[in-house]
């Protein structure tokens, strides 16, 4: 009987093995997971740990009975450790038997994803990364068995934002801390000035361009002072959110190529270079970014679900691209609704594209209407050519999800002459008569189509 390996056990391994299976109900289809849960939803790990979701179970898509059922040996607590592409087996620690095993396979899905990186000082080795289930369930243990009132999360990126307003929501009193000077490196800094404005209101203490000295320890081990450059911050509770690397060790040892990014690279088909039967998909993986020269590593679960099921049908014989990505990202950070696509003007700059780029703020619905609230769009066009390149769009309750159609535009490559008169649909419970999103593009395309001032000419001396 033929087999398929997938070595990871959440989005983008599960996508495989579940599509793998479905086309191929004949094949033996095994996943490894070295965690205690796989296929569950890692982005809803903040609000599990804020309490707007009861319990763990409430993130898990499918338990590993439910996959065995299915038809697909999933084994858990169960890390690979070696890879041997040439004869065609893995080796792994079952944690629960606590014996080293070794299993063979014909065609391998690669799907590790991504590990923390932990900032480089000393007692940061004590602080979990709250990145996976497993470590979502042991910190809200610790928040409910000693509750405490302080929290220090490190790192302002989604994630930590996130983190922040989630201990935020159970009381606690929380410094948000990054050596960066703004929020969310992924959009420009005049839309993170919003997402900051956001989380101070909320009553987080935001504190940027500040490096973290040393995580130091309390009496019972645990992290009770975060020393910075700015101040010492007494935590009963310390997240660290500074990011991830794909996780790729395992791969590289076994002589998988990797990309710039530290990502496996591979081609559209999610097949490892050089490599026959072998495909790499989610987090560890690079993909191909629409708009940029060069391959990306963007860390979501969108991509890695779509990646996994390419994997899995071409592992089983067919022949599906996966297209791309351009970075659409969601999210919501205290009252506030954030949302990106495509480039900004900081990575437009940084591999020289010209570019025009407008900021609006407006209404998320007819001013008049119950319930209205601000919102800022900014939209990103080529300066020559109006093509759009991306936009970034932050307000309240109503404002995000016209980041989706700001992203159709820039997939398909429209101007922003186009989205200017594209037909929205209007109610105002929804928008004003012209969408926000329609009144920043228009004023990208008028800064398109504007000339180029002029140079008055240089007075020379008679």
């Amino acid at each position: 009987m033929k087999r398929l390996a997938v070595v990871g056990g959440n989005a983008a391994g599960m996508s495989a093995a579940a599509v793998a299976r479905r086309r191929d109900p004949s094949l033996d289809v095994l996943v490894l997971e070295r965690g205690v849960h796989a296929s569950y939803s890692s982005c809803g790990i903040p609000y599990l740990v804020g309490g707007t979701v009861g319990g763990a179970d409430r993130l898990i898509a499918r338990s590993p009975e439910d996959l065995r059922r299915a038809g697909i040996d999933v084994r858990t607590g169960c890390e690979v450790t070696r890879i041997d592409l040439r004869g065609r087996t893995l080796t792994y620690r079952d944690g629960g038997a606590r014996t080293e095993r070794r299993e063979g396979f014909d065609e391998l899905v690669y799907a590790t994803g991504a590990v923390a990186i932990a900032p480089p000082v000393p007692g940061a080795e004590s602080v979990e990364a709250v990145r996976t289930l497993d470590a979502a369930e042991r910190l809200v243990a610790r928040l409910t068995r000693a509750r405490g009132r302080t929290a220090v999360v490190i790192g302002a990126g989604y994630l930590g934002l996130e983190m922040a307003e989630a201990l935020a929501s159970r009381g606690l009193e929380v410094a948000l801390v990054d050596r960066e000077r703004q929020v969310m490196s992924s959009l420009d800094a005049d839309m993170a000035g919003h997402v900051q404005a956001a989380a101070e209101g909320a009553g987080i203490r935001v504190m940027l361009g500040v490096d973290v000295r040393e995580i130091a320890g309390g009496p019972d081990g645990g992290p009770r002072v975060v020393r910075t450059t700015a101040d010492d911050l007494h935590a009963d509770h310390v997240v660290v959110s500074t990011g991830a690397r794909p996780a790729t060790e395992l791969a590289a040892a076994a002589g998988l190529e990797l990309g710039r990014t530290g990502g496996l690279r591979v081609d559209d088909h999610q097949r490892c270079a050089g490599h026959e039967g072998v495909y790499a998909a989610g987090d560890c993986a690079e993909s191909r970014h629409r708009l940029l020269p060069h391959p990306v590593n963007v860390q979501l679960g969108t991509h890695a679900n779509k990646q996994g099921r390419v994997a899995g049908t071409n592992a089983t014989g067919g022949d599906v691209a996966f297209p791309g990505v351009i970075g659409t990202a969601i999210s919501r950070i205290c009252r506030h609704e954030v949302a990106r696509t495509g480039l900004s003007e900081t990575e437009a700059a940084a591999v020289d594209l010209p570019v025009v780029a407008a900021t609006i703020e407006d209404s998320t619905r007819a001013r008049y209407y119950p319930g209205a609230g601000p919102i800022w769009v900014k939209v990103v066009a080529h300066a020559e050519t109006g093509r759009l390149l991306g936009g970034q769009i932050v307000g309240v309750e109503g404002a995000a999800k016209r980041i989706d159609v700001l992203a159709t535009a820039v997939w398909t490559g429209m101007s922003a002459g186009e989205l200017e008169l594209i037909d929205l649909g209007y109610a105002p419970p929804f928008a004003g008569v012209y969408d926000p999103l329609l009144i920043a593009a228009r004023q990208a395309a008028h800064r398109v189509r504007a000339p180029a001032p002029r140079t008055a000419p240089r007075r020379t001396r008679d």
